[in-house]
């Protein structure tokens, strides 16, 4: 199902947003959770982001497994590293939602004690920075899987001997 569009490998394509959107989620949700006034007019726009983000990481793997029916085996990091992407994305998604649903009830109906939005924020704030790792990983190990081979075997700097 996620193999090509018009010929082309559909992973790269949905790679990328990937590599956009968890970034730009993590960023957003460490935002919110450290300046909590943001959370109520930036929240919504921080929880998108980690919701397509979260959606985009299956079919990044999907489209990955049909690429690699094509080009061969990435090795073993990056397809283990990738499908464990969506458990690092999917709490920041619940983590920033909760903390925009805590900011948008007014004070006198939030549920729990007071310190719950701290300690929602702080839990938001590692599983960011955890997600942040995971996805350089991912994309680590994925670059040096498409590239690794071909720029360690040209010589440094592009500068080429002439005999």
């Amino acid at each position: 199902m996620f193999d090509t569009i018009n010929g082309l490998p559909i992973h790269p394509l949905v790679v990328h947003a990937v590599v956009v959107l968890v970034p730009l989620a993590v960023l957003g949700t460490i935002v919110i959770a450290v300046v909590p006034k943001w959370r109520a007019p930036y929240g919504l726009f921080v929880v998108g982001a980690a919701a397509v983000a979260t959606v985009l990481c299956p079919v990044a793997t999907s489209s990955g497994e049909a690429l690699e029916g094509h080009v061969g085996d990435p090795g073993y990091d990056h397809a283990e590293l990738g499908e464990q992407l969506v458990w690092f994305v999917l709490p920041v998604l619940v983590l920033s939602a909760v903390l925009v649903w805590l900011a948008r009830r007014p004070v006198d109906r939030r549920p729990g004690p007071a310190w719950l939005p701290t300690a929602v924020a702080v839990v938001a704030v590692i599983a960011s920075v955890a997600c942040a790792v995971q996805v350089y990983r991912v994309g680590d190990s994925g670059a040096r899987a498409a590239w690794g081979d071909r720029v360690s075997s040209s010589s440094s700097g592009g500068d080429q001997d002439s005999d």
